[in-house]
């Protein structure tokens, strides 16, 4: 089973499966505004997160596109996705304004985030396909390279394959959407940590613990891994929160 499983039809007997990060099978057009929507929203998480957007601070559809050059088409679900992440409130008769959640409310996120990767990280080392284990060990490679080419937007990107892989691996679909759906809520946290100061390769490390105990079949050691490495993103994320 994979994530894709959960969203596209099943592909032709023969066809060799891969671990999605997004839809494919829409059309080129849709795909493109998808993309755009998902750069608005990177982008003005990033912003939030930062401190450049103020909590209180008024989003409206109209500004931004003219701001970025876009349609309000990818404005309107960038903010609806900002929404579903806890960074943005649509209120009424004020449209969408920055939150900001509690240093309590984040605390609980990531603790609901750790639990739920740890139990994909030891259901995967249980459940994950030998051509899976591969995949997941040349992502882990990629990432390894990219550590040490210091660009925390590519590591990012690649880190989020990694993530999936292993969500698809636990072989539960149901667990596997509600690990993604949390991490959606926490991602701009979790994107920010990696501006800190030797982070990709600390990363890298964290990882490399989750990977070889994977490999070995070691579910307790694989979910012991997996929670510590989320626990220290939360760490990391506050450093660099008191540091903008």
């Amino acid at each position: 089973m994979s994530l894709d499983d959960l969203r596209t039809p099943t592909p032709p007997s023969g066809a060799e499966a891969e671990t999605p990060v997004r839809r494919v099978d829409r059309p080129s057009s849709l795909r493109n505004k998808v993309t755009r929507a998902e750069e608005l929203r990177l982008q003005l998480a990033d912003e939030i997160v930062r401190g450049v957007l103020a909590p209180g601070s008024a989003l409206d559809e109209t500004d931004i596109a003219r701001r970025f050059s876009v349609s309000r088409t990818p404005v309107r679900e960038a903010l609806r996705q900002l929404v579903a992440s806890g960074l943005v409130e649509a209120r009424a008769h004020r449209g969408a304004v920055v939150a900001q959640p509690s240093l309590d409310r984040l605390t609980e996120m990531f603790e609901a985030m750790a639990e739920l990767e740890a139990l994909c990280a030891g259901l995967a080392a249980e459940r994950m396909p030998p051509g899976d284990r591969q995949k997941l060990e040349a992502v882990h490679e990629e990432l390894r390279v990219l550590s040490h080419a210091g660009n925390p937007e590519r590591f990012h990107e690649v880190n989020e394959r990694f993530h999936n892989a292993i969500y698809a691996g636990s072989q539960n679909g149901y667990i596997a959407e509600m690990t993604l759906a949390t991490r959606v809520r926490v991602q701009p946290f979790r994107r920010a940590q990696f501006r800190n100061l030797g982070r990709l390769a600390k990363s890298h490390a964290e990882h490399d613990r989750v990977v070889v105990a994977i490999m070995r079949g070691d579910k307790a050691g694989a979910a012991a891994a997996m929670r510590a490495h989320i626990e220290l993103v939360r760490g990391e994320y506050e450093l660099y929160a008191v540091s903008v």
